[in-house]
């Protein structure tokens, strides 16, 4: 009897086992009772084809949970939805996982920014990625963060940009088979855009391409090469 209480008591309370594959990415859109990555699947469509809320029924939806957040910032983040599983960020970046039927909450992952932050329009966090049992965050004062999808303790941290520089993340991170790709907000304070992918291990800088050349080459587009004007270069 003990021996059975046990049990049922650490299946309540055992740690999350997500497992998201490259190849459960790549076929997001067959599996519509989650939702694996930011905007849905690859095509983006942020479609659902799940079919039980019909225009026949959805008067008869009501309310089943609420999880209050402890900001009031405001709230842009696209849930990931993974077995059962529901993984969500919460501005500025702090990251959260909850049952998806129930709302109880398995772990909050809170993060501490480094010093004030210059932000445009509001402190938000569009999102997470997810890889294996990896969940990415791209935080607002400048990291790529590695969580453990099934404790929330962070496995790495990665400096991507200077706030200092008028950069900041916010973005939804994109996961290509062993990739993490993501790019900066700033454009209000005239920062250089760009691309960069980071070992999803590792959280290396893989590469970086920017989609404005080297300051010095701008008056002159004759001057302007590949590599070296779009690489790393500030």
């Amino acid at each position: 009897m003990k021996r059975a209480l046990a049990a049922v008591w650490l299946s309540c309370w055992m740690p999350l086992g997500a497992q998201v594959s490259y190849d459960r990415l790549l076929r997001a859109d067959r599996e519509p009772q989650n939702w694996l990555t930011y905007a849905g699947s690859y095509k983006s469509w942020r479609y659902s084809a799940l079919d039980q809320i019909r225009t026949t029924n959805a008067k008869n939806l009501e309310l089943k949970w609420i999880y209050q957040l402890d900001t009031t910032d405001k709230f842009e983040a696209s849930p990931l939805v993974v077995d059962g599983a529901m993984y969500f960020s919460e501005p500025p970046s702090d990251v959260i996982a909850v049952d998806a039927k129930t709302g109880r909450a398995f772990w909050t992952y809170r993060y501490a920014l480094a010093g004030n932050v210059g932000v445009c329009c509001g402190r938000v966090n569009r999102g997470l990625a997810i890889l294996g049992d990896i969940l990415y965050l791209a935080a607002l004062d400048g990291n790529l963060v590695a969580l453990d999808a099934k404790t929330g303790k962070e496995v790495w941290k990665t400096p991507v940009v200077d706030p200092k520089l008028g950069y900041t993340l916010t973005m939804a991170p994109l996961v290509v088979k062993d990739k993490v790709i993501i790019g900066p907000a700033g454009g209000e304070y005239g920062i250089r855009g760009f691309l960069a992918a980071f070992d999803a291990h590792t959280g290396k800088e893989l590469w970086r391409c920017r989609s404005q050349p080297f300051r010095r080459n701008y008056r002159n587009h004759r001057q302007i090469r590949p590599g070296r004007s779009w690489g790393r270069t500030r």
